[in-house]
């Protein structure tokens, strides 16, 4: 019986894939915080598969974030060393670069990143 070793270092480790999600929840009352006032709060959710692992980052924004994440930014990380965050990080942020980054550009690119911290 022969005996094959296999060696996979940190750097074979890539984001396989990434999918994105939007949920919008009603709350029970009008809310506001003095300047605004609604009545539902949206959550996307970013789910990214690394090797055998399903890891996830969210925050709250609007449904556009998610379209941007699955538009832009899945593409950009997948493929990505996954344990340099950080270079899937500037990644994003060429990626974006003229869509400016406040705002929705800043909030996809941290739901990615969370998720991206495994």
């Amino acid at each position: 019986m022969e005996v094959i070793e296999v060696v996979v270092t940190l750097s074979d480790i890539v984001i396989d894939r990434t999918k994105v999600s939007a949920y919008t929840v009603p709350t029970d009352f009008p809310e506001s915080d003095g300047t605004l006032q609604w009545n539902s709060t949206t959550l996307v959710l970013v789910h990214a598969t690394v090797a055998i692992k399903l890891v996830w980052g969210c925050t709250f924004a609007d449904t556009a974030t998610a379209v941007l994440i699955r538009d832009r930014l899945s593409k950009t990380v997948e493929g990505h060393n996954a344990v340099s965050p950080a270079a899937s990080w500037n990644a994003m942020v060429a990626r974006t670069r003229n869509l400016g980054r406040p705002g929705i550009v800043s909030m996809a690119i941290s739901a990615v990143d969370i998720a991206l911290w495994i």
